[in-house]
């Protein structure tokens, strides 16, 4: 293995970074432990089925109720509207 120039000097300085200090340089998600991943708040790939990111508009009370429910009050809204869907159709509704 190549020895490598230390990217601090004696005097605690990073020294400027150079084209094969980029080339070593790994995503944080492939060297961090998942541990630390979850602190920081980054997510790993999610676990199938994957959801679908969209934009909503919901009403203020819907919103409300549901935030009350405490952290993860999307996947319990998503898990209620999934529950919903077994014995309704999205055309019985009418806005």
């Amino acid at each position: 293995m190549k020895n490598h120039l230390p990217l601090i000097d004696k005097e605690g300085e990073v020294r400027e970074l150079k084209e094969e200090d980029f080339v070593l340089m790994r995503p944080a998600e492939e060297v961090l432990p998942l541990s630390l991943l979850k602190t920081l708040g980054i997510r790993g790939p999610q676990k199938a089925p994957t959801k679908q990111k969209i934009t909503i508009r919901l009403s203020q009370e819907v919103v409300d109720a549901f935030r009350a429910t405490g952290k993860h009050w999307q996947s319990r809204m998503d898990c209620a509207m999934k529950n919903w869907l077994k014995e309704h159709s999205p055309h019985d509704v009418k806005p």
